[in-house]
């Protein structure tokens, strides 16, 4: 039997959420999909929810009757300060009000390794480091770990929120041999947010099993999350074709890679 009777997914139609939805299917009686464009593929345990984030009523709309929610939806990179709070702070406050005032049990929240990016790969930092957010991206993903910081202290509203470093089909250069997050491992992480039995207020780093571990993952330990891939195997084709990175260059030295050397997008154009 299912662990819960529905989800909601948002972002469904992204890169990551289009996984969640083939792998975590098992976890939910209906699986609810929300974007901003609809599905045409539904399937018979599934449903959709068509709205902008940025809309508070339709946002809280969505998650009516939901037992958890895994919010992967946003703007996905750096982006002008207007669509990053619209899409990314704002939206996440309808997401938790939505789930606070129709009883969601949990949030699964994919936050980002560039909530902290600004933190040297040497330092080894643990999931309590202070956050150092390398661009209005990041920045957004810091503010929805603490409202669910906020969510959990006041309201009861447990949340994982998992710091994703670089999830794709294969590693594309050299940081991703220690940045790697397999689309399964993905899968795996969130389901394990999902089934831990206490959850609490957790933040997660999401890493493979990669030879070079930057940072330390011990505290989030009590989600069972057991990663079974690896960069490894794509080592030597992404060594072939990529140069050895300049040890010297913000891209090089800090957690959050060629983030870190972006100027403010508002200035370009």
């Amino acid at each position: 039997m299912p662990l819960y009777n529905r989800i909601l997914i948002t972002g469904a139609k992204g890169r990551l959420g289009s996984e969640l939805r083939k792998g975590l299917a098992h976890l939910a009686t209906t699986i609810r999909l929300a974007d901003r464009e609809g599905f045409d593929d539904l399937e018979p345990h599934e449903e959709q929810a068509v709205f902008d984030l940025s809309d508070m009523e339709a946002t809280i709309a969505a998650t009516k009757d939901c037992d958890a929610i895994f919010h992967f939806g946003a703007a996905a990179n750096e982006a002008p300060w207007q669509t990053i709070l619209d899409s990314n702070i704002r939206g996440s406050y309808h997401i938790y009000e939505g789930a606070r005032l129709n009883g969601a049990r949990r949030v699964v929240y994919a936050s980002s390794v560039h909530a902290i990016g600004y933190h040297e790969v040497e330092a080894h930092i643990g999931v309590d480091a202070p956050q150092r957010p390398d661009s209005l991206y990041g920045l957004s993903k810091a503010f929805v770990e603490d409202l669910s910081r906020l969510y959990w202290d006041k309201f009861g509203l447990e949340s994982v929120c998992l710091r994703i470093f670089s999830s794709f089909a294969e590693p594309a250069d050299r940081r991703m041999l220690w940045s790697y997050l397999s689309f399964a491992d993905c899968v795996r992480l969130v389901e394990a947010s999902l089934t831990a039995p206490r959850v609490g207020h957790t933040v997660s780093f999401g890493l493979s099993d990669n030879r070079v571990k930057p940072v330390d993952n011990s505290r989030a330990g009590h989600l069972g999350y057991h990663p079974q891939d690896s960069a490894e195997p794509f080592r030597e084709a992404v060594e072939a074709r990529t140069e050895t990175p300049d040890p010297a260059r913000p891209m090089t030295r800090y957690l959050g890679g060629w983030f870190c050397e972006l100027g403010h997008p508002d200035d370009e154009g």
